[in-house]
């Protein structure tokens, strides 16, 4: 198999990757939404700046060999017994380190480690037996370093908390430089399936929000106001959704498809495994601040709780803003205004109501969303969302053909 991915996408397919995402795939993100609700409720319970850099390493960890199975999965469909059987070999450990993240500093740290063990073992033998010809010698370059970090990891995992913590990052520090060490050329991306999959674990997260939002109430009388908080988180949870998917889902597939076959994996890289790396943790922390905040909407919000939500939805943006230079999308500039405007609106939170935190957070967040959307509606670009829905909708179309 060459690198060069051009042609159909049944000549792509019959090279043995894959053109979209199998149900088997979906089944292991499955694991991935307990992943995300663990890193949560771990900020939930001991919010803190501490916490928040013990949240943000053990994701760093989980999302590399997260994106690596990605990788893995477009190269290799799961069409056979042993494929399959080998997936849910990866799915279990992931599942384990999992369990793991409410302790994992302090007594489940090397259930952590050997559950990540497992997954880097699982990753890189299917990879090298399975992939084609080119796909198998990349991986064979980059499965010391892949191993070096997962080694790290177990290490880090017997080691005592501040021992721990360092040599945790350090396998962070490996697999952020990995690509620059080791030669990555022989990976093969098929945009539609690579970039449906990243859109797959943005949904899972986001839907993190939406449950956040009905276990804080369980229990609680349900009254207008509540009621209204409750709307108002979820509104929050739409604005990020369409922030992604109104337009730069689509941006980053038509990008990454008009490269070259060997052009796509830095960018590729880049843009899903480093910049949706913040994109994520961004959408962590605000389901978390919603958490903290939904059952306490008339009373002010903790500053922890008021940080989370706003620097979470500021996060989520600055990740935005470092997706669209990686693809060369236009205006990254508006969303890192945004992000700094976002993060002003904690105050209201701290010194007002948590309601009235999530009223301004909605207003300032969606602004910047509708004044991005209509200087590229204007400038003629288009998404599947945008496809003359309305008779002003129409009309802005129209406006942007002139």
């Amino acid at each position: 198999m060459t690198s060069d991915t051009s042609g159909s996408a049944a000549e792509i397919e019959a090279q043995g990757g894959q053109v979209r995402a199998s149900t088997l795939e979906l089944f292991f993100d499955l694991v991935f939404v307990f992943t995300i609700t663990q890193l949560t409720h771990a900020f939930t319970h001991h919010p803190g700046w501490g916490e928040l850099g013990h949240v943000a390493l053990m994701f760093a960890i989980i999302w590399w060999m997260y994106s690596g199975y990605v990788f893995l999965t477009n190269e290799v469909a799961p069409s056979s017994s042993s494929r399959r059987t080998f997936l849910l070999l990866g799915m279990f450990g992931f599942f384990v380190v999992a369990m793991a993240i409410p302790s994992a500093f302090q007594g489940s740290g090397l259930a952590f480690g050997i559950g990540y063990f497992v997954v880097n073992t699982v990753h890189s033998i299917m990879f090298a037996t399975s992939g084609g010809a080119s796909a198998s010698s990349a991986i064979l370059r980059l499965a010391p370093l892949n191993a070096l970090s997962a080694a790290l990891v177990l290490a880090g995992g017997i080691a005592e908390d501040r021992v721990r913590a360092t040599l945790w990052t350090i396998a962070v520090v490996v697999q952020v430089v990995s690509p620059y060490l080791a030669r990555t050329e022989g990976f093969v991306i098929r945009p539609s399936h690579f970039c449906e999959r990243h859109g797959l674990v943005v949904i899972i997260a986001l839907g993190e929000s939406v449950v956040a939002i009905g276990a804080n109430l369980t229990g609680m009388d349900l009254t207008v106001g509540l009621a209204a908080t409750a709307g108002l988180g979820l509104t929050l949870g739409y604005v990020l959704w369409w922030a992604y998917f109104g337009f730069d889902d689509e941006r980053g597939e038509r990008r990454l498809a008009a490269m070259p076959g060997p052009a796509r994996i830095r960018p590729a890289v880049l843009a899903y495994g480093y910049s949706l790396f913040v994109l994520v943790l961004g959408i962590i922390l605000t389901a978390a601040g919603i958490s903290m905040t939904i059952s306490h909407g008339n009373q002010p919000a903790s500053t922890a709780a008021a940080l989370a939500l706003s620097g979470g939805v500021a996060v989520f943006f600055l990740g935005q803003c470092l997706f669209r230079l990686t693809l060369g999308i236009p205006r990254p500039w508006l969303r890192l205004a945004g992000a700094v405007a976002i993060v002003a609106t904690a105050p209201m939170g701290i010194a007002g109501v948590a309601w009235g935190q999530l009223v301004l957070l909605v207003l300032v967040a969606y602004g910047f969303v509708i004044a991005d959307d209509l200087l590229g509606i204007r400038s003629g670009e288009r998404s599947a969302y945008t496809e003359t829905v309305s008779p002003i909708g129409r009309r802005i179309v129209r406006d942007g053909e002139r």
